[in-house]
């Protein structure tokens, strides 16, 4: 039996339901719950996420882990967690490099981890990248000038959480914020927060929870229209903005350290 039809069944029974029941529950029909419980079917991939949330799992243990009476999940953001990662191919079996445009981001955050949605997206091929998982993120706005609004961030995929470095830029996919790039502010732990921190000095540092963020991903280099321009001299506005900045920041640590 797969993983997918023991999980439906074991965990139909612990809630007590029949299959009946169990169907009235997710709104399709009762033959549909005996096909995927005897692997005459596989539910798709929006049926899987309504059962992760039914049942309070995630997509990836629903249908990777054994569930049973002794099964515990990991710890919710945990860094050794293992997730699944959709990638699509070439003719030749090489990892495609996947384009989110700045318009697809919302959608992004819906289908990162559906198979369907990533074969979807619009491909680059650059022939520097043949090592690793590779993505590529149109950024928006101005908080991590000089990178202009607009910006390809090329990105690796970071699997194991714990080895992001605290003062280099990632991508961060999260339910809250969606697609981000920033600078990271402090090392990742279990079940903590990570400190998100803009370039742009007039945008303040934030944090997101561990259990927030869905995909990060290592800046590795970045494709822009935008030709960079000598520095110019600052102005009354942007010192103003500066001081302003490091005043806050100044009266954020005195406050932690009271």
């Amino acid at each position: 039996m797969s993983k997918i039809s023991s999980n439906i069944k074991y965990l139909r029974k612990k809630k007590g339901l029949t299959q009946q029941q169990f169907a009235d529950e997710l709104g399709i029909k009762r033959s549909l719950v005996g096909a995927y419980e005897e692997e005459r079917a596989e539910p798709k991939y929006d049926l899987l996420k309504k059962l992760a949330v039914y049942f309070d799992l995630s997509v990836d243990d629903f249908i990777n882990e054994n569930i049973t009476d002794k099964w515990a999940p990991k710890p919710k953001g945990s860094g050794d967690n293992l997730r699944i990662l959709s990638i699509s191919v070439d003719k030749d079996d090489n990892e495609n490099i996947e384009m989110v445009p700045m318009k697809a981001s919302a959608g992004y955050l819906n289908g990162y981890a559906d198979p369907e949605y990533v074969a979807e997206l619009p491909k680059l091929y650059l022939p520097m990248f043949k090592q690793g998982t590779y993505r590529a993120f149109e950024i928006k706005g101005d908080s991590m000038l000089p990178l202009v609004s607009g910006t390809t961030i090329i990105g690796e995929y970071v699997e194991n959480w714990a080895d992001v470095k605290q003062g280099e830029t990632y991508v961060i996919l999260s339910q809250s914020e969606g697609v981000v790039y920033k600078r990271i502010g402090n090392k990742y732990r279990d079940n903590k927060k990570l400190k998100l921190v803009s370039d742009n000095p007039v945008y303040e540092a934030y944090e997101i929870e561990g259990g927030d963020i869905l995909e990060i991903w290592k800046a590795k280099a970045y494709i822009s229209t935008h030709l960079p321009m000598p520095t110019p001299e600052p102005t009354m506005e942007s010192l103003t903005a500066m001081m302003a900045q490091m005043q806050r920041s100044i009266s954020n640590l005195q406050q932690g350290n009271n």
